[in-house]
């Protein structure tokens, strides 16, 4: 399969953000409105997540829609550092609402309610009653595509949109023969099968 095709599906970019006993958040791309009245969200975020426990021990979290101006290094601190390590809220500005994190340089928030959970593979999706919420700019909104074009960004390993990248495989090519050989490092007293040729007759490929 091209995994390339799913680059073109549409994505923004957001910080959900709980409280326990400590604040906690991450970044997701996965939120979408399901019904008006209520207003009902949806949001995907990965079982392993400090953010994901919280959420599933308090029922209640924010999201906080980000925009262009957003720092790379705000959304370095929420996708790839951990809650269990650190004090993210430590290098933002942020209120609390509802008991929630928000932060304050985005367009606007959500403050949602769980009403239900969905198991999906190494995902859990919350379906979400919204109970408040308010914008704060009208910068344009950062999306998925953006990060990725104009910030040079990745999806951390616990995004539903990860895609692991191949790695290259060294390969080595007898150059008499064509015969080829995958492995890191070719032995020096290693011989071609087909033609007996020693090591020193094989170049590195890359494939």
């Amino acid at each position: 399969m091209n995994y390339e095709v799913l680059k073109n599906l549409s994505y923004g970019m957001y910080i959900i953000g709980a409280k326990s006993n400590k604040n906690v958040g991450c970044v997701v791309n996965t939120v979408f409105q399901i019904t008006s009245d209520p207003v009902m969200i949806a949001v995907s975020l990965n079982k392993e997540n400090e953010t994901t426990k919280t959420i599933l021990e308090t029922k209640k979290f924010s999201v906080s829609i980000l925009n262009q101006n957003t720092k790379i290094d705000t959304i370095g601190t929420f996708g790839y550092k951990t809650s269990k390590e650190c004090d993210k809220y430590e290098f933002v500005e942020y209120e609390e609402i509802l008991d929630v994190p928000v932060l304050k340089d985005t367009n606007g928030y959500l403050i949602c309610e769980v009403v239900d959970t969905k198991e999906v593979g190494t995902h859990i999706i919350f379906i979400c009653k919204v109970v408040k919420m308010d914008k704060f700019s009208d910068n344009e909104v950062m999306t998925y595509a953006y990060y990725q074009n104009n910030l040079k960004g990745k999806s951390p390993k616990n995004a539903p949109t990860y895609i692991k990248e191949e790695t290259k495989k060294s390969v080595w090519k007898c150059k008499i023969c064509g015969y080829e050989v995958e492995m890191d490092e070719l032995p020096s007293d290693y011989r071609c099968p087909i033609c007996g040729r020693p090591a020193t007759d094989f170049e590195r490929i890359e494939k």
